[in-house]
């Protein structure tokens, strides 16, 4: 007789790629931004109309976990400020998504928001998802001039996984 044992070790994975990390599973430190522009159409400002120039607002999104239940959260440490401290809050930016597995989680005022969960793969331990989510500016109000994010201008998003 000859006998053979085989084992397969597979660790706990969870990643997650907005942007420019999306596209595989290597972590990447790139941060993207989306811009609002409406250097080249200002009589839209505080109209509740699109941006004369955005780049960016569509971003690839992907989630892959293979232990369960996967929550996303959104983070933001206060308000969009510009130069002289002017703001507009994250509640003027939204995200949706191309895919209803894959929800965008809403952005906070400020802190940790409200997590939302990621559909599982079919009804197993295992999600891998992607979907692009389109990120829009209310321009509800007129605000002061400048560019705003120079500080405050970034969300983290978190995923987690038991």
């Amino acid at each position: 007789n000859a006998r053979l044992d085989f084992r397969i070790v597979v660790p706990r994975v969870l990643f997650l790629g907005v942007g420019t990390g999306a596209a595989g599973l290597t972590p990447s430190s790139t941060i993207d931004t989306v811009t609002f522009d409406y250097s080249s159409n200002p009589s839209a400002i505080g109209t509740g109309n699109p941006a004369g120039a955005i780049t960016g607002n569509v971003v690839p999104v992907r989630v892959l976990g293979n232990n369960g239940q996967i929550t996303l959260t959104a983070n933001t440490t206060g308000a969009l400020t510009n130069s002289t401290a002017d703001t507009i809050p994250w509640s003027e930016i939204t995200a949706t998504s191309s895919l209803a597995a894959l929800p965008s989680p809403a952005i906070p005022l400020t802190g940790a928001g409200v997590a939302s969960n990621v559909t599982l793969s079919s009804g197993t331990k295992i999600t891998d998802r992607s979907a692009n989510w389109t990120f829009s500016y209310a321009n509800s109000a007129v605000v002061a001039p400048g560019t705003y994010g120079t500080t405050n201008g970034r969300v983290t998003y978190t995923a987690a996984m038991p």
